[in-house]
């Protein structure tokens, strides 16, 4: 069992649905399963559109495959289940 209060940073794998320059910078629109935000590309010059990528807090910090952002995404989606049917809540 796991006590005390934890904090981490969790980067989320989303997919680039669009890209374009903004001040200089590689940006683009990444969707979050129907949840779209804008994030900067600039550490990934390769990322196209279609291609998935772990952000955090608004970065892009790597690409990732297919097969890999649905499987964090599977796990994502069970810790979630697993917090919910506890009854806690994880801050």
């Amino acid at each position: 069992m796991i006590t005390g209060s934890y904090k981490m940073c969790l980067g989320v794998p989303g997919k680039i649905i669009n890209v374009y320059e903004a001040n200089g910078l590689k940006m683009g629109k990444i969707d979050f399963n129907g949840v779209v935000r804008e994030a900067c590309l600039a550490y990934v010059p390769e990322a196209k559109v279609g291609d998935y990528a772990i952000i955090h807090v608004g970065f892009a910090l790597n690409l990732i495959s297919p097969e890999e952002a649905e499987e964090t995404l599977n796990l994502l989606r069970n810790i979630a289940e697993l917090d919910v049917d506890s009854g806690s809540s994880i801050n």
